[in-house]
């Protein structure tokens, strides 16, 4: 998780669905989760939750463990999309994704800046409820950039992420959780 809120909600209730979910919040996710309502202790009740607290990302190492088949990022702030995009892993989640790369991992990007206009739920914090962003030509340009990457498909919408999960789970033999706990 990045610290994005664009969509946090709709990325939430779809890691809930899935099977044995790892949670990497990066800083930034740390500092948003709660302007969204979300408390890292009802996280935890849920997820097993990294945080991105160590300079050498030491829980990437699960990774040369086999211990993931998939690296799902969202939903994906615009910094994170370019760090992803030109290579740069200074935080718990790009580095994830770097070594998720190296290690031929698929990752599934949920990139929030993806339309010359979005359309996005403001914090609570935030006097009004929506807000009207347009992403600049850079964001737009570094979301093709990203979808260049090798093992990286970059999803544009809930609905989208919703089927890359489904035809993931799929093609591992795996299902929905359909518990509502």
């Amino acid at each position: 998780m990045t610290g994005s809120g664009h969509y946090l909600e709709e990325s939430m209730a779809l890691a809930a669905r899935l099977p044995n979910v790892d949670l990497f919040l990066s800083g930034a996710a740390d500092e948003v989760l709660p302007l969204y309502g979300m408390r890292l202790e009802a996280l935890r009740e849920r997820f097993r939750v990294f945080r991105d607290k160590s300079a050498s990302s030491v829980p990437v190492g699960r990774l040369y463990a086999e211990a993931y088949h998939t690296v799902v990022i969202a939903p994906a702030t615009s910094n994170t999309v370019a760090k992803c995009a030109f290579g740069l892993s200074d935080t718990l989640p790009t580095n994830m994704f770097a070594q998720a790369g190296k290690l031929g991992v698929p990752s599934l990007v949920f990139a929030c800046d993806t339309e010359p206009v979005v359309i996005t739920k403001a914090p609570r914090s935030h006097a009004s409820e929506w807000l009207t962003l347009r992403p600049r030509r850079i964001e737009l340009d570094n979301v093709e950039r990203l979808r260049q990457i090798d093992f990286c498909q970059v999803l544009s919408s809930p609905a989208e992420l919703e089927a890359a999960l489904d035809a993931r789970l799929k093609t591992l033999n795996l299902a929905w959780n359909t518990s509502s706990s």
